[in-house]
């Protein structure tokens, strides 16, 4: 009887850690916030280090790692627990990564030092830093895991990274100021968002050539408020959703057709952007407003707007 009962208390803790909830990382409070998706209210705030900012679960989805700037490190989390396990050093000033396709090595971009460090997530250790561009920001890891892609802000450039013997394969004039990309599903397209350029450049990965840019326009904004950071694709690769910064909108595109479908009204300075499992709701990120904006995507509106911390820089949903 007593490993029946707890047979059904631990199916019941399960069910409980399986509900959805969005993380969203809070650069000046040094916390998370955990919103329910059900209810769009937070349920509870997890501190971590100093100034965090990309998060990424590891494969499994148990754990999460949260890159803190001023921490110089990534704080590890237990999902289930919300509590910290370890500090990966990353480090200076480490802001966005991405992890290997088996979640064994983390690609950082660090902006002080003017690299990508390849780091062992085990022990923390650093096994290589290939130099690239000035102040690197965005990582993107191919699909078989061979290449890694950093966008350099100063040198307005997309970097192509061999893992296997850390060397810069292609520097990839893009427009000013590349921040953030998505690679489409079929992997044959890099998608990078420039932020003084308000623009997305297309790359075709077969030879790493610029095959087409695509220019935001937005009635009553200035070009120069137009700045373009998150970016995220559904699953299908039919459609991607472009946070437009300063414009305080987030731009839906068709991705065949390379044309901006809908502009929809977030809060301000809209940053990143992430997509539910069910691709029913889009989750944006505010940096100046302090909020959260939750769109529902069939109508293309706005359900709600949640606080979430000061500066928020990214949300994550864990489902």
């Amino acid at each position: 009887m007593k490993s029946l009962v707890a047979f059904f208390i631990s199916c019941s803790a399960g069910v409980a850690l399986a509900q959805p909830a969005v993380w969203v990382s809070s650069e000046k409070d040094n916390t998370l916030a955990i919103v329910d998706a059900a209810t769009l209210a937070v349920q509870a705030t997890v501190t971590t280090c100093k100034r965090p900012r990309h998060m990424q679960l590891l494969p499994g989805g148990k754990q999460l790692l949260v890159a803190c700037g001023e921490s110089h490190a990534a704080d590890l989390i237990d999902v289930a627990t919300r509590k910290s396990v370890k500090r990966v050093p990353l480090g200076d000033d480490p802001e966005a990564f991405d992890l290997s396709p088996d979640g064994k090595t983390l690609y950082v971009s660090n902006e002080d030092e003017g690299a990508v460090s390849f780091v062992d997530v085990a022990s923390g250790k650093v096994l290589r830093q290939v130099p690239v561009g000035k102040e690197p920001e965005g990582v993107k890891v191919s699909a078989d895991g061979k290449l890694v892609y950093v966008t350099s802000e100063v040198a307005n450039m997309v970097h192509v990274v061999d893992v296997a013997t850390a060397k810069v394969l292609h520097n990839i004039k893009v427009g000013k100021r590349p921040r953030r990309m998505a690679i489409t599903p079929d992997g044959a397209e890099l998608w990078v968002t420039n932020e003084l350029d308000a623009s997305v450049s297309i790359i075709a990965t077969k030879d790493h050539s610029v095959i087409h840019t695509i220019k935001f326009a937005l009635p009553g904004a200035r070009e120069q408020d137009i700045t373009p950071v998150g970016i995220v694709m559904t699953k299908d690769g039919k459609r991607a959703f472009v946070g437009m910064g300063r414009a305080n909108h987030v731009a839906f595109v068709d991705v065949a057709q390379r044309k901006v479908t809908q502009m929809v009204l977030a809060g301000k300075r809209v940053w990143n952007v992430a997509l539910d499992k069910a691709e029913a709701r889009l989750y944006v990120v505010n940096g100046l407003s302090d909020d959260m904006t939750v769109v529902d995507l069939a109508t293309a509106k706005a359900l709600k707007t949640v606080p979430v911390g000061r500066v928020p820089y990214q949300a994550l949903v864990i489902e």
